[in-house]
């Protein structure tokens, strides 16, 4: 065999001897200390070389707990280093052999041990058998801790939620065995007590709606409403946290929530209460709390009724309650209601005194007149300040007969003295109903008598583009549309009239309802062209009516000279000074 066969035949055995090697990177192999030399050990894993690890590593004490020949676990990092020596690990190697293990408790879902070594942001980091977890600040217990750090550098148990091995990542809980443990204490106290039970427990903590006690490894909930006969408006007003009490087991629902009483251990102050305190009747009672919408006042040990805002005065409206009281000082109120189920008394400050609308109903009869100062207007109508701190409302179809509108309410001013009639007075619903037009005569009565296709003689009032206005000597507004202001359409102009001006027109409908007068120019003209043609032409003649009309007028002045002529002289004269006037 030649040299140079023999020579790649070795390199190529080599290669293969180092390749064999370098498959063990990565991997724990068995190793023997074959030297102990100041603070390092000197390990013989099989291979090409030794490799050296810090005693720190094995977790002893020190050199004395290492002899030569043991046989230990390491982790291979590397073949080699820059000076030649392979890389070892003896804490890999421990937390290799740990991810093992906790590999196969995760896969069965079961407790590990393991130190709390320290806080990280969002949690902790625990030590299991030398491999790093994280503990989400969430999971460590199942309510707020105050002292976390009483927790660390102690071995407890732990369960795994996660793991992701080429990641290096371990998620731990410590609060599923706290609930483990707390739902298996639970069904034991549970299956041991029974609902109407007393028992002894601490208060735990305190909320708005209640408080939660610890019976002994289960918390039971004891609502604000159940500590108390009294109303309780917060539970730190007669509770304090570790405060030991006896409670009563009211019930255990479906999902084991117990609910607990502490009032139920006392007697029933409301028991036959509408005996004691009827309906109707005054009492004297105690101011204990103030609401936005009132104050309660204590009855009885126990015992408490509201006066609610609208039962506070007959006339203060939109008042606090605190203005008509304080704290613990004695009123006497009036019971409204008693109801024992629900445990509410109605209560009534108001009514201990005279009913100011009663008071204003005897004085001032439906019918009578008043005077108050006008305080503001609304769109419905105008408030009147009466007596005794009441008002009294004008509706706006009470305020004219012949207006209506913002127009109406625009001439009262804060200040004016206004003169009523009383309509109706309501003490029940606290209402004053006044009306000013029922002080004058309705002059819409004074068209009584007249009927459609009377003329009336009206006096312009305004002029739009829609017709005029105008009102009739009693001060009766009625309206002629632009269409009824002449028979003939080029003189259906409104611009034609002036305002003052008189006019007659013929009444088309009167409607007292509605107050409506409908008039009409145009309907006088064709009644009166209709007479004319009846008594002086008719309708085969041939004769043009500006020929009847002339005709007709002349006839009239005739009729007029004849009649002048056999008047006697007293007569003519009046007829004389009629004319000159």
């Amino acid at each position: 065999m030649s040299k140079s066969v023999v020579t790649e035949n070795f390199a190529e055995m080599l290669e293969q001897s180092l390749q064999g090697i370098k498959n063990f990177e990565g991997k724990v192999l068995k190793g023997t200390i074959v030297a102990l030399e100041n603070d390092m050990a000197v390990v013989d894993v099989g291979l090409k070389s030794e490799g050296r690890v810090s005693l720190r590593e094995f977790g002893f004490g020190g050199e004395q707990d290492l002899k030569v020949g043991d046989i230990v676990d390491l982790y291979l990092e590397r073949m080699e280093n820059r000076d030649g020596d392979i890389v070892l690990s003896r804490e890999k190697a421990r937390r290799e052999a740990a991810w093992e293990e906790l590999e196969v408790s995760f896969s069965k879902n079961e407790r590990v041990m393991g130190i709390i070594t320290g806080r990280v942001k969002g949690g902790f980091i625990v030590d299991i058998s030398g491999a790093s977890a994280f503990l989400p600040g969430s999971q460590i217990d199942v309510r707020p801790i105050k002292d976390v750090y009483s927790l660390m550098g102690i071995s407890q148990p732990f369960v795994i939620l996660k793991m992701d091995r080429p990641r290096g990542n371990i998620v731990v809980s410590r609060r599923a065995i706290l609930e483990e443990s707390r739902a298996e204490a639970r069904s034991e106290i549970i299956a041991t007590i029974q609902e109407g039970n007393v028992m002894e427990g601490t208060v735990k903590n305190l909320t708005e709606y209640g408080a939660f006690v610890d019976l002994g490894g289960i918390d039971g909930l004891l609502h604000v409403t159940d500590i108390s006969w009294s109303r309780v408006g917060h539970p730190s007003d007669v509770l304090h946290v570790g405060q030991v009490l006896n409670v009563k087991i009211l019930k255990i629902n479906e999902n084991n929530r117990i609910s607990l009483g502490l009032k139920q251990l006392e007697e029933n102050p409301w028991k036959d209460l509408d005996q004691r305190i009827i309906p109707g009747s005054e009492v004297d009672g105690i101011v204990k709390s103030f609401t936005e919408y009132g104050f309660f006042v204590e009855l009885a040990e126990g015992v408490e009724g509201l006066v609610h805002g609208s039962e506070l005065s007959w006339t203060k409206k939109n008042t606090p309650p605190s203005k008509f009281a304080n704290v613990n000082d004695k009123v006497r109120v009036k019971v409204l209601e008693v109801d024992i189920e629900k445990h509410r008394i109605g209560l009534s400050l108001k009514q201990c005194t005279p009913s100011p609308w009663k008071a204003f109903l005897d004085k001032h009869p439906i019918g009578s007149i008043v005077e108050g100062e006008f305080k503001n207007s609304f769109e419905f109508g105008i408030f009147i300040g009466l007596e005794d701190g009441i008002d009294g409302m004008v509706h706006i179809a009470d305020i004219s007969y012949e207006r209506s509108g913002p127009e109406t309410l625009a001439k009262f001013k804060k200040g004016d003295l206004v003169r009523a009639k009383v309509l109706d007075v309501d003490p029940d619903r606290e209402r004053v109903n006044l009306g000013i037009k029922q002080l004058e005569e309705d002059p819409f009565g004074t068209l009584e008598g007249v009927k459609s296709g009377d003329i009336l003689t009206c006096t312009v009032k305004s002029v739009n583009d829609r017709g005029i206005e105008v009102t009739t000597d009693k001060g009766v507004l009625g309206f002629l549309r632009k269409n009824d202001l002449a028979k003939d359409r080029s003189e259906q102009r409104s611009e034609r009239f002036a305002v003052g001006e008189r006019v007659d027109a013929q009444v088309i409908s009167i409607d007292p309802k509605t107050r409506k007068l409908s008039l009409s120019i145009k309907a006088r003209e064709i009644a009166e062209e209709k007479q004319v043609m009846a008594e002086y032409g008719s309708s085969d003649s041939g004769a043009r009516l500006g020929d009847i009309l002339g005709a007709a007028i002349d006839m009239e002045k005739i009729k007029e000279k004849a009649a002048d002529k056999k008047a006697p002289k007293a007569t003519k004269a009046k007829k004389a000074e009629k004319e000159e006037e």
